[in-house]
């Protein structure tokens, strides 16, 4: 590939993760991002390996310089409901295994909503969740990429504070990374101009 600058868009993956590369590649794209399972189901069944080859031979033969994945809309490690919390941590475990499998660097993810908890309450239980997780899937090379949000309702994550308490208090902050979702910032109130 020529040119280095990163552009692109979110894809499919109906008919498998592989057709994501080909779509991408179809309107060339540099850069996608994709969901790893059906982003509106908590679980899915493993990738198979000849899901996961035909995944990467599609990635080896494409043009693509990034590839990278996002969680779920579901997944919300700030819930207070203890079964919607049990099955975001399987979900988002589930998941970042999966990119892993696929080589995906970044997973990104939605910090959590504290759903009336509290700020200071949802941000705790964020990283003693990130924390478990990590403990369940330790040798996993993708990161978590925390996305900023807009802020609506009880969402955490549209204060870069949100986000710096999260990476300073987990054990392993080399495991995640940032998303700056700039229109989420600018609805959050950032004078981005």
């Amino acid at each position: 590939m020529k040119e280095s600058i990163l552009l692109g868009a979110h894809m499919s993956i109906g008919g498998g993760v592989h057709t994501a590369i080909e779509r991408g590649c179809s309107i060339n794209c540099t850069a996608i991002q994709m969901f790893v399972k059906n982003n509106m189901q908590w679980f899915a069944r493993p990738l198979t390996r000849d899901e996961i080859r035909g995944f990467l031979e599609h990635r080896q033969r494409g043009e693509l310089l990034s590839i990278f994945a996002h969680a779920n809309y579901l997944i919300n490690l700030a819930a207070t409901n203890p079964q919607f919390h049990a099955n975001s941590m399987r979900s988002l475990s589930e998941e970042l295994i999966r990119a892993g499998q696929l080589e995906l660097p970044f997973l990104v993810m939605h910090p959590g909503a504290h759903l009336g908890a509290g700020e200071e309450a949802g941000l705790k239980k964020i990283v003693k969740s990130i924390d478990a997780i990590f403990r369940v899937i330790p040798k996993v090379k993708t990161r978590i990429a925390l996305e900023t949000t807009a802020g609506q309702g009880s969402c955490l994550g549209h204060r870069f504070e949100h986000i710096a308490y999260i990476i300073e208090n987990v054990r392993a902050p080399e495991r995640l990374c940032v998303c700056i979702d700039t229109a989420h910032l600018f609805a959050a109130g950032y004078d981005l101009g």
